[in-house]
């Protein structure tokens, strides 16, 4: 599916298009807390509202969203009438909205998870996305993250795909230094990892290339918040939210998150935290290569990595990504003993299955001592 990219220029004049164009009468908005800091997509929804297109409001959901959040957000969509939804703000926001999307046309309330054991019928419900950080790329995936029961529900569908996108770099500039770091590290190690994924495609490796190019070029003005910078950052990190969607990502994001919820770092934090230290370590163990293409083909997509990064080869490579890191000064956290015990066990295996080396227990521990102090 091919996503149509509109922008804020001429006061949304893409939005309005995009309303008319899918003949949305009651929307429904599914929105963070970011919303409230963007002063002119705000002002724009009054003036659509004043205009008779109903604007339903829904934000009653957290970080790592729950399955009963969604639940609300399908009774409210239903309960309203609404045929058409938004989505603003960053990955949760993105993951509720397409949950809402994918469940509200299944049969019955949802109690006790029963959306979650249902097939997933495609509907056409228009779909439009903003993304309010440069980072998680969610607005251009097939995936979804909720929580139900206290253990995560990894929800894939091609029918939560937004059809359209809209890219707003304002939406950029309020965002907090640390915030700002993290996601854009986050885009960078998306890129990097379906890079180098056992499920690489040349259509995913031009996508993790121009990410990879996105990113690095536009990290200055990103930063200083130009307005420039704070546009190419945002396509780079949707770029590579289209190279992950074919490809997923691998033993990089797989070790980040317990790392994320020990220490309480940003998503984006964590992931840069393995995937600096992954790159050297896999430079100088191409023998433990599973991708059924080969160590010399594994070798080579390294050196390409580095070269996207403007490098002559991969050792070049995984030293600059060291220097990126040094160079934000993000916090490398401290382990305890049981810290480290909790970590080595806590690796999703079926992204270990998307890594092109083979890790056991073993060298994840090793590599978790590394990685942190």
């Amino acid at each position: 599916m091919k996503q149509k990219i509109i922008t804020a220029e001429e006061n949304y004049k893409g939005l309005d298009a995009w309303i008319d164009d899918v003949g949305a009468k009651k929307i429904l908005l599914v929105h963070d807390d970011s919303l409230g800091f963007q002063k002119a997509l705000k002002a724009k929804l009054e003036e659509i509202g004043k205009k008779g297109v109903g604007m339903i409001g829904f934000h009653e959901f957290q970080p790592n969203p729950l399955y009963e959040s969604v639940v609300k957000g399908v009774e409210l969509f239903r309960r309203e009438s609404c045929d058409a939804i938004i989505a603003v703000g960053g990955g949760s926001a993105m993951d509720v909205a397409k949950c809402i999307k994918l469940y509200s046309n299944m049969a019955g309330d949802g109690a006790d998870g029963a959306y979650l054991r249902q097939e997933m019928v495609p509907n056409s419900i228009p779909f439009l996305a903003m993304p309010t950080t440069a980072g998680t790329g969610s607005e251009a995936t097939r995936y979804a993250v909720i929580y139900y029961d206290d253990k995560k529900q990894s929800v894939t569908s091609e029918g939560c795909i937004p059809t359209t996108v809209l890219l707003d770099p304002s939406c950029l500039k309020t965002l907090p230094i640390y915030q700002k770091k993290a996601t854009m590290m986050d885009a960078l190690c998306h890129a990097i990892e379906s890079f180098w994924s056992v499920n690489s495609t040349e259509e995913s490796k031009g996508y993790s290339k121009a990410a990879i190019v996105g990113v690095l070029g536009n990290m200055d003005g990103y930063l200083e918040n130009t307005e420039e910078g704070n546009a190419g950052m945002l396509m780079a990190a949707h770029t590579a939210g289209k190279a992950i969607n074919i490809t997923q990502t691998t033993a990089g994001h797989a070790m980040c998150y317990k790392i994320s919820s020990l220490f309480k770092s940003a998503h984006g934090h964590a992931a840069i935290l393995c995937d600096r230290i992954l790159y050297p370590w896999m430079v100088q163990n191409t023998d433990r290569c599973v991708d059924p293409r080969g160590e010399g083909y594994v070798k080579r997509t390294l050196d390409e990595i580095a070269e996207a990064m403007g490098c002559a080869d991969a050792g070049a490579g995984a030293e600059k990504l060291n220097q990126i890191f040094d160079s934000l000064e993000l916090e490398v956290p401290n382990a305890t003993n049981e810290q480290y015990e909790a970590l080595k066990t806590s690796v999703n295996p079926v992204r270990l299955k998307n890594h092109p080396l083979a890790l056991d227990e073993e060298s994840i521990d090793k590599l978790y001592h590394e990685i942190l102090r």
